[in-house]
Order: C-alpha cells, then structure tokens, then sequence
C-alpha cells in the first residue's frame, strides 16, 4: 500500500511475500536496478513487464494508472520471490543503495548482514549508515560503515571480518568485486560516539518520526558531516 495505490498483498501468513495486483487500473513496468540511472538520463529504455522479470533480481518500480500517473517511478525497489502469481518483496528505496562498483548493495542486503553479524558476535547496533570510499590511485574501494553502538563487539576485527562475509553471502554482486575481480576492499567500521546521529538529525532539522537517517547512500555527503558532528562530540 502507496499513497500511488493498493498494489499488492500478503496471502499467506507463512510467506513475506506479497501478491501483486495486475487488475487494479494500475500497469507495473520494471527497470533492473543496474539500468536505473541509465533510466532516469533517458539512455535506457526498454523498462520490463510482468512476464520479462524475473525472481531474486532487484528492480524499481514503474506505474502507470488510470488516475493519471504516466511511467511514475514510485521510488521502491522490489524483487520477485515468484511468479504466477507474482509475489514480490519489498526491499528498499531507489535512492538508498549503492553501486558504486556494481555490487548493488541494497538495504534489505545490509540489514540481513548486520544482524548476522550482531548475533555472532554479541554487538548491537543503535544507528548506522553506509557510504562507498572511492578509489584513489592503486588504492581499491570500499564501504565505510559508520555505526552507534549500543554494545560495542569485544573483538572490532572480528565484527568486520563477519560483516564483509556476510555482504558477501547475501549479494552475488557484492562477492564477486570483492573476491573475483578484486575491485573492493574489507569494509571499514568506524565506532561513532554516543548522540552523533542525534546531533545530525537535529542540526538538519530531520528530527520526528518521519525523518530517518539514511542507511546507505551513493555518496560521501552524510557521511562527512557525521564525521565532523564526531569529531566535535
């Protein structure tokens, strides 16, 4: 359910999975999440329908509706858990992912690490956030996770090291830069201060309970003032 539409549905308590509604004057097109940029500068166009997806692929969502919406991209990514009937999930925002070196994190990713992460390691976690760290001369990118924690990991390295495996285990994209053709590194963990997110939420006027810090971003612009909020804390 969308201020855009009522489009799908759960049908089975046992299956997270949401029925998609083909018969709700609403047509579904979907760009495979690799071409959305290429999408929204025009270069790309063949957007897909309900018979050319297919599952466990990430997606945005493109409508069109009989109350006037035309190729609206609704700002959700999706991937389909199966079809006839189609059901998909909901997995994160078209602006919250990052492909910065085509491994395509997506939300739904990191969230899944991350908890795997805590639960071996003891560690919980009270805010965080995700940016790519460039490449620079014979240095390779990365991700810099920058997280509040409530309770800290006895052992930093070993959080990390259980962390990239798993980003590695949910996202083929992730492991393949990462081991096979070596364009990433380890991610980097930076321990952040108690209340920084909370002084960066306020200082941008994002407190209230529709305000969120952003989870992962393309690029380095919260990550820096968070940095700098961190530094002064």
């Amino acid at each position: 359910n969308a201020s855009e539409g009522f489009f799908a549905f759960q049908t089975d308590l046992n299956d997270p999975g949401l029925q998609l509604l083909p018969n709700v004057s609403v047509f579904y097109e979907f760009i495979p999440l690799d071409k959305l940029e290429a999408a929204q500068n025009g270069s790309y166009t063949k957007f897909l329908t309900l018979s050319e997806v297919q599952t466990d692929q990430p997606y945005a969502l493109v409508i069109s509706s009989s109350s006037g919406l035309w190729r609206y991209l609704i700002g959700d990514t999706i991937r389909f858990t199966q079809r006839y009937p189609h059901k998909i999930m909901i997995t994160g925002r078209t602006k919250l992912f990052i492909n910065t070196f085509g491994e395509e994190l997506m939300i739904e990713n990191a969230e899944r690490a991350l908890a795997r992460t805590c639960s071996l390691t003891g560690a919980s976690v009270h805010e965080y956030t995700v940016a790519p760290v460039y490449m620079d001369g014979q240095n390779k990118g990365s991700h810099q996770w920058l997280i509040e924690f409530e309770t800290p990991p006895h052992d930093p390295e070993a959080f990390k090291g259980i962390l990239d495996r798993s980003l590695m285990d949910v996202n083929s994209d992730y492991h393949a830069k990462r081991l096979d053709t070596g364009t990433m590194d380890p991610p980097q963990i930076t321990s952040m201060k108690k209340g920084s997110f909370y002084r960066w939420l306020a200082m941008n006027n994002k407190l209230g309970g529709q305000n969120k810090v952003p989870r992962l971003w393309s690029n380095r612009e919260y990550v820096e003032g968070l940095l700098e909020i961190n530094e002064k804390l």
